[in-house]
């Protein structure tokens, strides 16, 4: 277990500093659902319904789920979110989060879309990063045939032509302002053309400064010797490898697919596996010079990375190593990571209510179904709220 160097998780003066008293109640309002299982699904299954019958919701949403998890609907909100935490050290990306609609005009939108994110992100110190998805940029149905090696209509191969000029257009866009940008992992059955796009991309644009960043779901069992290959080519072609490490997101979809389909399941056997291999791999990023941003909402795997960074030698503020965690979760880990001085990136999802919100119902499902996640939010919440009413 790695030494805890001046830095504690436990400080929630510091964790919810940003917060007032009413944001707090709201927020225990937030957790207080998710927190216990029956309301949680009832919340979301009311919420699916109410958006299918067009019910007036939309603002019932903002005040709770949309309101905590999101930074808001467009730019400009999601903006304030961001210069809100910058006021307290934690660093940002805008993340546009809408689901697409499988059609060249939605992907050409959604390119636009994140071409502004890197526009607002230009000379703002609060925005080192952009972010996208590719499924974003065009049909993951090709992109699955070409993992396959299955051959391509015509049509079909334009259209990924096109999928890969926007892929490289936000690369370069972001090469060009000097932004980072950081490519999502998503599923197996794609995820070797995404790989193969992203390593591309740093060929061209991470020869002087880490600009490309490519996501690592540890909790494949693959992943680790993957990031290591990932290692070696850059070493072999001389561009810096920009790795941004997570647990992972998609464990029981990769699972009833594996299943159906009668291949191995590429997921780790157990938690203690993904952890395993999760500070195996900042341990390898780390001693060979990765350009880490390390995604986790584990607070033994930030301390890991504190220490590691210590014993390296690496700066605090180095821009070797960025803390990632999600808007409006894990803020004890953000906020006192930033007051101890290191670079701390949070996700900011933005978008419209009624298109955003098939993401915030999965999120509220993942955290009632991970172990003390949104239990562990809940009770620092409500040890805040106790400690300023003792005041």
């Amino acid at each position: 277990m790695p030494s805890r160097p001046n830095i504690s998780f436990e400080n929630l003066k510091v964790a919810f500093a940003s917060k007032s008293d009413a944001e707090l109640r709201k927020m225990y309002r937030v957790f207080a659902m998710l927190n216990n299982k029956f309301v949680s699904e009832l919340g979301i299954a009311m919420t699916k319904i109410g958006f299918a019958l067009h019910l007036p919701i939309k603002g019932i949403m903002k005040q709770t789920m949309f309101g905590h998890f999101c930074g808001g609907e467009t730019i400009a909100e999601s903006t304030s979110a961001a210069q809100d935490l910058a006021k307290y050290g934690v660093k940002s990306t805008l993340d546009y989060f809408l689901e697409g609609k499988g059609d060249e005009a939605s992907y050409d939108q959604t390119c636009a879309e994140i071409l502004k994110t890197i526009d607002k992100a230009e000379n703002q110190s609060s925005l080192p990063f952009a972010v996208f998805k590719v499924t974003g940029l065009g049909d993951y149905h090709i992109m699955i045939k070409v993992q396959a090696g299955e051959s391509l209509s015509k049509e079909e191969s334009l259209s990924f032509e096109r999928m890969k000029n926007r892929f490289d257009q936000l690369c370069n866009a972001a090469f060009q302002k000097s932004i980072k940008i950081l490519v999502d992992a998503e599923e197996s059955w794609f995820q070797d053309v995404i790989d193969t796009l992203t390593y591309e991309a740093m060929g061209k644009y991470n020869r002087d400064s880490c600009v490309v960043y490519n996501t690592y779901q540890m909790y494949r069992h693959d992943m680790l010797g993957r990031l290591k290959e990932a290692h070696k080519l850059s070493q072999e072609l001389g561009f810096l490898l920009g790795a941004k490490l997570v647990r992972g997101a998609y464990m029981e979809k990769e699972a009833d697919r594996a299943e159906e389909m009668g291949y191995a399941n590429p997921i780790q056997p157990n938690k203690a596996a993904t952890d395993k291999d999760y500070n195996l791999g900042v341990e390898f990023c780390i001693a060979n010079g990765v350009y880490l941003v390390s995604g986790s909402h584990n607070e033994e795997s930030n301390y890991l990375v504190v220490d590691l960074m210590e014993k390296q030698g690496i700066a605090k503020d180095s821009d070797r190593v960025y803390f990632a965690q999600l808007y409006g979760m894990s803020d004890n880990i953000s906020f006192n990571l930033a007051d101890a001085g290191y670079k701390v990136l949070k996700y900011v999802p933005y978008g419209p209510v009624e298109k955003v919100m098939p993401y915030l119902i999965r999120r509220a499902s993942e955290n009632s179904s991970i172990a003390g996640q949104s239990s562990r939010e809940f009770s620092m919440i409500k040890k805040e709220i106790k400690r300023r009413k003792g005041k």
